[in-house]
């Protein structure tokens, strides 16, 4: 039984319209510009202390600074994209561990919501990450297994203040329908993020095309909305046909700051933070494209100067 109220899981105010921006690549930004070791590149760990909350506060204050400015809503998502059994387990976290960290995520959410002082809806989204990694499929699971991996951290979600589950870079059709079918299960809306490689296609191949209509067709269409993250615009501008049904269905944009493959990305030894400008001003030629893209952020190698350029070239300051 749900025991937490909730305040937008029945009716999610981005689906209506209005700009919502959310933060940038928390993990890479951790590490390179805050100098905190991430153990597997996990940030959810960091709950378990004063000091790592602390922590999470100074990385995310920026972000709801740059929505106040310009009057937006904004999507807090929880630090736990590899709060799952398998990463969680390399961690040293067990079921019962994990169950109370991803509580605790929403739990600061909640106190971050609350202090935001931001006059726009403010949601809370419980992260799901890939349960292999976020580059590749690996071994990939039938669409049954991954709702039944996945739909332990959903279940929790589900009750607690979560307004939503956004599960990011998904990387193969499989994993991305088990998701959606679990939050179906528990009645949660739910977003998922593809990524994509420098071709426009998902790691397992798929065209994205291809990918969000076999999720859509095989989970009567529950995804909220889609989001594409974790790749430049020049790796995916060229296949959103603005007159394709399919694209339709895309409402939130997470790139990345730098132009490389994930290949690339994965064997650079420094952060590639891109030219923010320039990231904001393909922001606007995805907006200009599919004007329902609605949801802003950022992934590897952006912080919060990259989410107040494309909000500056998106949305005026309010006076």
């Amino acid at each position: 039984m749900l025991q937490h109220m909730t305040r937008y899981r029945h009716a999610l105010p981005q689906l209506d319209g209005g700009m919502f921006l959310t933060d940038g690549g928390i993990e890479t930004s951790l590490i390179f510009d805050h100098g905190l070791d991430l153990p597997l590149f996990a940030a959810y760990p960091l709950l378990d202390t004063e000091e790592g909350r602390a922590a999470l506060d100074r990385y995310l204050a920026p972000f709801l600074e740059v929505a106040r400015r310009h009057g937006t809503g904004f999507v807090v998502e929880t630090p736990t994209w590899r709060a799952n059994a398998d990463w969680g387990a390399r961690l040293g976290h067990d079921a019962a561990a994990l169950d109370r960290l991803n509580r605790l995520a929403v739990s600061v959410a909640a106190a971050t919501r609350d202090a935001a002082g931001i006059d726009a809806p403010v949601l809370i989204s419980g992260l799901i990450g890939p349960r292999g990694d976020g580059y590749v499929p690996g071994s990939l699971m039938t669409a049954d297994e991954a709702a039944e991996y996945h739909g332990a951290q959903i279940a929790t979600f589900a009750d607690t203040e979560a307004d939503l589950v956004t599960a990011i870079t998904m990387t193969n059709v499989n994993e991305a329908v088990g998701v959606v079918a679990a939050a179906a299960a528990r009645q949660m809306p739910v977003v998922i993020g593809f990524t994509v490689e420098t071709d426009g296609r998902l790691p397992s191949g798929d065209a994205l095309a291809d990918a969000i209509a076999a999720v859509d067709a095989a989970t009567d269409g529950w995804t909220a909305y889609y989001m594409v993250n974790c790749a430049h615009p020049t790796h995916f501008v060229d296949v959103l046909d603005p007159s394709a049904p399919w694209t339709s269905r895309i409402r939130s944009v997470r790139a990345n700051a730098s132009t490389m493959s994930h290949a690339e990305l994965d064997e650079a030894e420094e952060l590639d933070a891109g030219d923010p400008a320039d990231l904001a001003a393909r922001y606007r030629t995805l907006r200009d494209t599919l004007p329902q893209i609605n949801v802003m952020g950022g992934c590897c190698g952006t912080d919060h100067q990259h989410v107040a350029a494309i909000a500056h070239a998106l949305v005026p300051v309010r006076d």
